[in-house]
């Protein structure tokens, strides 16, 4: 009877977006996973201090790897008690999502790409992992070209609205 009374408390937590790999990749498919961190790690992240920027997972010896992700050392802590910055950190994912992130890891073209990383509602820190296909510089100039159209019509609206 204690646990269902239970309130959750409201999650005012940072969502981490890397929008560098939005831009620079195309995704197939994408997993939730968890992610195996230490006591400094997880109160960063809850400060907001993790870089997913130059991110990328790989499968080694039947585990998901995630290479690259810097969290900031914790302010409060000290030294002692610290983490490395960009240590490999060992993603949780069911073992046929590995053996499958596994085979197609082998395609030519294709990574694996940290996409976002939030808190669940049961407080947990999911990691959000892509298959990913690098864009074409073509791509990319399209991608440039759409969103430059976009604040000139947003610019246009705003200006006739005005009058």
């Amino acid at each position: 009877m204690l646990a269902a009374s239970k309130k959750r408390k409201p999650n005012h937590t940072p969502r981490i977006d890397n929008r560098i790999a939005r831009f620079r990749y195309t995704f197939l498919e994408t997993y939730e996973c968890g992610i195996s961190l230490v006591g400094t790690e997880i109160k960063s992240v809850r400060e907001g201090k993790m870089n997913l920027r130059d991110g990328y997972a790989r499968v080694t010896d039947g585990e998901l790897w995630l290479h690259n992700v810097h969290i900031s050392v914790h302010s409060t802590s000290s030294a002692y008690f610290n983490h490395e910055e960009t240590r490999p950190r060992r993603l949780l994912l069911h073992k046929r999502d590995i053996r499958k992130l596994a085979s197609r890891q082998q395609e030519s073209g294709l990574t694996m790409v940290p996409v976002c990383a939030y808190f669940n509602a049961g407080g947990w820190l999911k990691v959000s992992v892509a298959l990913a296909r690098g864009k074409d510089l073509a791509d990319k100039r399209e991608v440039l070209k759409k969103r430059e159209d976009d604040r000139e019509m947003g610019r246009v609206l705003k200006n006739t609205v005005r009058i």
